[in-house]
């Protein structure tokens, strides 16, 4: 985290709901909700531009400055997006002081190649980009950066290096980073299509034509 915790303008809302929300979306405003510690949850707005620079950098930490009341301390907790995903349209924030220990999601900044990468038919898959972490408000990092030039075949969180005083709540045995050969993978996709397409087999359907054929013989014998 910054030495200098990010001060962000807010504004209180007198007016809750989606309409009231999607007009202050387009003033340039985000709407915003800040609760804990005890406190009634107050709904304020945000000035969008400012709070999306903020949150694009990996900022989870801020000190909100409310219009007519005093300045608090509040922790990023959720996020609310568009229906497409790609769009902030709320955020929810938490009271909090700086030594206090609170878990968060951080993102991982993959470093280097891995060796076994060099091999001809290998690819590098990266299972997941974030963890939580559990660490004092003080502590939080915008990212964690991760070096894989070292790794096996798998990297799991249980093998990267964290910073002082973070500890990893997302369990150790995650993998974050896999190696695979092209070649497995072209066996077993080959494999799954040869089940697909196999023909179906319908033994019980021919003996049941059969068994109708040799009904229908003597009949034909009768005419005769």
């Amino acid at each position: 985290m910054a030495k200098e915790v990010p001060v962000l303008k807010a504004v209180p809302r007198d007016r809750i709901g989606s309409r009231y929300a999607k007009r202050l979306r387009t003033a340039g405003r985000l709407p915003a909700v800040v609760y804990g510690h005890g406190s009634q949850p107050m709904s304020v707005s945000l000035c969008e531009h400012e709070t999306l620079l903020h949150l694009k950098k990996g900022e989870k930490v801020f000190t909100i400055d409310i219009e007519g009341q005093s300045a608090e301390t509040c922790l990023v907790k959720d996020l609310q997006f568009g229906y497409l995903g790609d769009n902030v349209i709320h955020v929810d924030l938490t009271r909090v002081n700086l030594d206090e220990v609170v878990t968060a999601r951080i993102h991982l900044e993959f470093a280097g190649s891995p060796e076994g990468a060099k091999k001809a038919g290998t690819i590098v898959v990266h299972m997941t980009s974030e963890i939580v972490i559990r660490c004092k408000v003080r502590d939080i990092p915008e990212h964690i950066r991760v070096d894989v030039s070292s790794m096996g075949d798998v990297l799991t969180v249980g093998q990267i290096k964290l910073p002082a005083g973070i500890e990893a709540v997302t369990p150790a045995s995650t993998m974050l980073v896999q190696l695979q050969t092209m070649a497995e993978e072209v066996v077993a996709e080959a494999a799954t299509a040869a089940t697909a397409t196999a023909p179906e087999v319908l033994t019980a359907k021919k003996d049941d034509d059969a068994a109708g054929k040799d009904a229908k013989a003597p009949a034909g014998d009768k005419k005769k």
